[in-house]
């Protein structure tokens, strides 16, 4: 994924420095609790919700069932409308091609050198702005949180609003002193307002909309009978850059695949009112490959795996694909509202970036052991998400991989996840638990004595225990096991009955 994130800490290190950023938590606080309120009272309008996102689940499991027949036919269609298909196994391919394409339309000798983009997680996954910089060709960001992130020189947050952390004092400054230097520079009396603010962005934007000869997007679905992508937005920027310019460039991960227009009708109804509690987009594009006299002369479809196949073949984590990236499990997560999206250290944040970095990343880095546990298992995401993905089921069974060290998913020759370290202390009483557990007898002795000597049981944990009990106390032990009251009870037969 993205080299701006490499070197980061790991989640329990980098939450630690974050909660304690007062202005970081008040900012989140108030911009999750405004995004799922309103969210809940648009989905609310629906009274088919339930069956919405059990169509969208289907759809996207059906898909994923069949994807490399899908994918097949998305390169007959986009061939077939005058587009080309390129295939990129992970993201040093797809910079590489990206960078070509680039040059090959003149983006790379354009005076400026420079690109507009649609705001897009598959060109942040592969840190594409980053590679155009080092062949020389300077990527704009045309998204209006984008843009104070790429302004800031700070990286996104949050997977539909980018600079989320930031708030309007704070996005003035950035524009004051960094839009001189990307172009054209701010007023000198702009204000904190909205309005102000945008009007900057639009300003400072316009001349490159009209300049650059090579636009860059992704896209949110691509519908594979007529090889037609689809992309959904607020500003209207997006519109501009898959439009005016020559060459439109589009870089989108294998899952965003939907098999037929018809599918489209269930995402357009949950994908708004997940995301910006919106009845529609403002802004829904739809092109197949080129027209004549319309929009760009050449169009190229670039689909990237990156880790998807490897978590594909995942039976159980395999659902994180379903992701149509409406940030819905961010903005109810306690986790997330307290730590922000910069501690998860990807690209994908919160909940849903809990579960596909690790997947597709292939590191084996500290963070991405780390990034399962960055939850609570409350279950708030899995209600919230408009495609069923039960993200604690995920989280779970990402844990047991991380301790257990296995099977472990691969990408090329990096392995996605490593043991935990642990202490040996905590390694020596789950293995002593297990034995346990795996002996009735024992356990059932174990109970009795536990019952019997709860006075005596301290309430905080001794030597390295206490690093847990230190903020807990330890749970009561009851009067006498579940079994023996369950004899007492019901005659003397045995509880496992």
């Amino acid at each position: 994924m993205s080299g701006t994130y490499l070197g980061m800490p790991a989640f329990p290190e980098a939450a630690r420095k974050a909660v304690g950023d007062s202005t970081l938590r008040g900012n989140l606080r108030h911009a999750t609790h405004t995004i799922r309120d309103k969210r809940a009272r648009a989905v609310a309008e629906l009274d088919d919700w339930a069956a919405l996102r059990e169509a969208g689940k289907q759809i996207k499991d059906h898909t994923l069932r069949h994807l490399d027949r899908y994918l097949v036919q998305v390169e007959e269609a986009v061939t077939a409308a005058g587009g080309t298909v390129h295939w990129a196994a992970d993201a040093d391919e797809a910079n590489e091609i990206v960078a070509r394409l680039v040059e090959e339309a003149g983006g790379g000798d354009s005076a400026e050198h420079e690109v507009v983009k649609v705001k897009s997680m598959a060109t942040q996954e592969i840190a594409l702005n980053e590679a155009l910089e080092a062949r020389g060709v300077h990527a704009y960001e045309t998204d209006l949180a984008e843009l104070i992130v790429q302004l800031g020189r700070d990286r996104p947050s949050h997977i539909l609003v980018p600079a989320i952390h930031r708030n309007r004092g704070e996005i003035r400054d950035i524009f004051r002193s960094e839009m001189s230097e990307w172009g054209r520079p701010a007023p000198e009396n702009l204000t904190d307002t909205p309005a102000e603010l945008a009007e900057a962005a639009r300003l400072h934007l316009r001349e490159k909309f009209l300049r650059a000869r090579v636009g860059i997007s992704g896209a949110n679905f691509v519908v594979a009978e007529t090889g037609t992508l689809v992309v959904v937005e607020s500003e209207g920027n997006g519109r501009m850059c898959l439009t005016l310019p020559e060459t439109l460039i589009s870089v989108v991960g294998i899952e965003k695949i939907v098999p037929r227009w018809q599918d489209l009708e269930v995402f357009l109804q949950t994908l708004p009112r997940s995301s910006t509690a919106e009845r529609m987009n403002p802004y829904t594009s739809m092109w197949t490959g080129t027209t004549d006299e319309d929009g760009p002369r050449t169009f190229h479809l670039v689909l990237l795996d990156n880790g998807r196949t490897d978590t594909l073949a995942d039976e159980v984590g395999r659902q994180a694909l379903r992701c149509i990236r409406c940030s819905a499990c961010l903005n109810v997560c306690p986790v997330y509202e307290r730590a922000g999206g910069h501690a998860y250290g990807s690209v994908y944040p919160g909940p849903i970036g809990a579960i596909l970095s690790p997947q597709l990343r292939g590191t084996g880095s500290d963070v991405d052991a780390s990034l399962p546990y960055a939850s609570s298992l409350c279950g708030a995401c899995y209600e919230v998400c408009p495609v069923a993905i039960d993200i604690p089921e995920v989280l779970v069974h990402l844990r047991e991989r991380v301790v257990q060290g296995g099977p472990a998913v691969r990408h090329g020759n990096r392995v996605v996840l490593r043991p935990a370290k642990g202490h040996a202390a905590e390694r020596a009483a789950m293995r002593a638990a297990q034995w346990a557990f795996t002996h009735p007898g024992v356990l059932r002795t174990g109970q009795r004595l536990a019952s019997r000597t709860r006075r005596l049981h301290p309430r905080t944990l001794p030597g390295p225990g206490r690093a847990w009990s230190g903020s807990r106390d330890l749970p009561p032990v009851p009067a006498e096991p579940f079994r023996d009251w369950w004899q007492r009870t019901h005659g003397g037969k045995d509880g496992s009955e």
